[in-house]
């Protein structure tokens, strides 16, 4: 299936109106089929999504226009560090780029509720992701807060060389005030 035909998304259409919202379970599909469509991204399962969708629908947030799919940011809050956000995969279709919709979803999450007591942000990021290294190192310029990485999942020690080291990037702590003057 053509990731284009899953959303039915004209190419290079910039003019709707963006809508951020928290992912319900008829979801699952059209954001798999997004992360499909999206060479660099991990694939994970169809299940994995629709659990994202229902489980961890607080700490997932999609990005519509018309209706249709265009960002997606899924994460967790570890049950250990419960003022973690933990951002597990961020997804923006081509021809929603350079709208700041990554950037956005983030801020949405960090707003909602369920992240009320969050002053970290974890991900982890391959060194040659220059797209997730500017996108967090922006929203720790937001946030102003400090940013730092290290080796967490290590291409021979976790990932048997089959998958390059991921850095674990944490950003914080962080001022929850300072998220009222953050778009």
């Amino acid at each position: 299936m053509q990731l284009d035909q899953a959303i039915d998304a004209p190419r290079a259409d910039h003019s709707g109106t963006l809508r951020f919202r928290a992912p319900r379970k008829a979801d699952g599909a059209a954001i798999w089929a997004l992360i499909q469509g999206i060479e660099k991204l991990d694939d994970n399962s169809m299940y994995c999504n629709l659990l994202q969708c229902s489980h961890f629908a607080g700490t997932c947030a999609l990005a519509e226009i018309d209706g249709k799919p265009v960002g997606w940011i899924s994460g967790y809050l570890p049950p250990e560090k419960p003022d973690t956000l933990f951002v597990w995969q961020v997804a923006v279709h081509p021809d929603a780029r350079g709208r700041g919709v990554a950037k956005r979803l983030i801020h949405e999450l960090l707003k909602r509720r369920v992240c009320r007591n969050v002053r970290h942000i974890h991900s982890t990021i391959t060194r040659d992701n220059k797209a997730s290294w500017a996108l967090f190192r922006a929203i720790a310029d937001d946030l102003d807060a400090p940013i730092a990485d290290d080796a967490h999942f290590e291409r021979e020690a976790h990932f048997g060389g089959a998958h390059a080291t991921e850095h674990l990037v944490e950003i914080g702590p962080f001022d929850r005030v300072g998220l009222r003057r953050v778009a």
